[in-house]
């Protein structure tokens, strides 16, 4: 079975892709960047923005009927990869009794706003 999540983020109408798909017992998140989605706006800072790619991949697992906890491996990308150190706190936060399989990449992306964009990949809840 494949569920198709929507965070409402008028690019994946524009460019032609799911915010998330559930594919069996595997959840596979986008790249999420740090957009509040319900006000289309972007922070400044990457450690803001890390907070809120964060917020918004949890409530994409939430739909999928997972959660942060169930994550096991997370793929960031940051224009500047001199910056991520600044996002370890936030990374901590979520991730620091889960430990995900991790992996960071510098590469552009796709608005200069944007300052990270992080991938997962999660197992649903058992029984959900």
């Amino acid at each position: 079975m494949r569920q198709l999540i929507s965070s409402g983020s008028t690019f994946e109408e524009q460019i032609g892709y799911s915010r998330a798909v559930v594919s069996g017992d595997w959840v596979f998140v986008s790249g999420t960047t740090g957009f509040d989605y319900a006000s289309m706006t972007i922070s400044d800072s990457i450690v803001e923005q890390t907070d809120q790619c964060l917020k918004n991949i949890e409530a994409a697992l939430h739909q999928a009927g997972s959660d942060l906890r169930d994550v096991v491996r997370v793929t960031y990308v940051l224009p500047d990869g001199s910056e991520f150190e600044q996002c370890w706190p936030v990374l901590r936060k979520y991730f620091g009794t889960v430990r995900p399989a991790a992996m960071m990449i510098s590469a552009g992306l796709a608005d200069p706003r944007m300052k990270i964009e992080i991938e997962v990949t999660a197992l649903k809840h058992s029984g959900t």
